[in-house]
């Protein structure tokens, strides 16, 4: 049987007692987590993306069956969490720059060669962060959150959080993303190649986004994802409340705004990180 398979069976719905063998079938999950041959959501030919549902499947399996245990690493750092998660085993040859200062991977993601964890920050399980990303301090990568190649996730930026339901797709960040300082993006939503999101920006698949330069708003379809195009300049902005009290009141809601596309200019002002690599 394929380990999709077998994680299924494991994963069936009611089971509460595990074994050896399904423990060592979740260490075998968590591996190839690790080296990125099976990840939580992947990129079609044909640029879409789809979620491989098993491997949630399997995520949420480790929590299942784990226990809790004291992961404390003195008398001072005292740390429990279910024995199944420890914190990800990397060395010097994974080419991973984890600067001192209390930053954590979980085990069971891939964070690739050339990737900077600046403290302190968090990679959690089912995560992907792929070459040169850098990931600045108090920056979280949440459960099963793709991240592509050079990416800069600024300080305080949040991209996901928990582990969604198994068949949602988790959030996207494609190549060559900037995501600003206390950015937010959740909810499954995805963030074409190139696109900048100035800091304090917010992305959720309930908020629609207003498109200056197309003259477009973009929602999130029935059962789909919401999709900010490669290369939008995206900045927090403010739309007004209609109805008679709202206008009384000057009332308007938040609401994020496509300024522009990336040119020249944009590329300048998003040099200064290379040197930091």
């Amino acid at each position: 049987m394929s380990l999709r398979e077998r994680i299924l069976a494991a994963a069936a719905p009611g089971r509460t007692d595990f074994t050896d063998q399904d423990r060592a079938l979740f260490a075998e999950l968590k591996a190839a987590l690790n080296v990125g041959v099976i990840r939580a959501a992947e990129r079609s030919t044909d640029g879409a993306w789809r979620v491989n549902a098993w491997v949630k499947q399997g995520i949420l399996l480790g929590f299942r069956m784990g226990v809790l245990v004291d992961m404390s690493v003195d008398g001072t750092l005292r740390f429990f969490d279910k024995d199944t998660y420890p914190v990800r085993a990397t060395g010097l040859g994974d080419r991973v720059r984890i600067v001192p200062g209390g930053s954590s991977i979980r085990d069971g993601c891939y964070v690739a060669p050339g990737v900077v964890c600046m403290p302190p920050m968090y990679v959690n399980v089912g995560a992907y962060v792929d070459e040169g990303t850098m990931i600045d301090s108090h920056a979280l990568v949440g459960s099963c959150a793709q991240i592509g190649k050079r990416v800069h996730l600024s300080a305080a930026a949040q991209v996901g959080g928990v582990l969604e339901p198994a068949g949602a797709l988790p959030v996207i960040i494609e190549d060559e993303v900037l995501v600003g300082g206390g950015c937010g993006v959740y909810e499954g939503t995805i963030v074409r190649e190139g696109a900048v999101l100035a800091a304090g920006t917010v992305l959720t698949g309930a908020l629609p986004i207003y498109d200056l330069v197309r003259g477009t708003v973009y929602r999130r379809p029935e059962g789909g994802a919401l999709e900010i195009p490669a290369g939008a300049v995206v900045v927090p902005g403010a739309r007004a409340l209609t109805g008679e009290q709202a206008a009384r009141w000057g009332l308007s809601v938040y609401a994020p705004v496509i300024v522009k596309y990336r040119d020249d200019k944009t590329d300048a002002a998003t040099q200064l990180e290379e040197a930091l690599r």
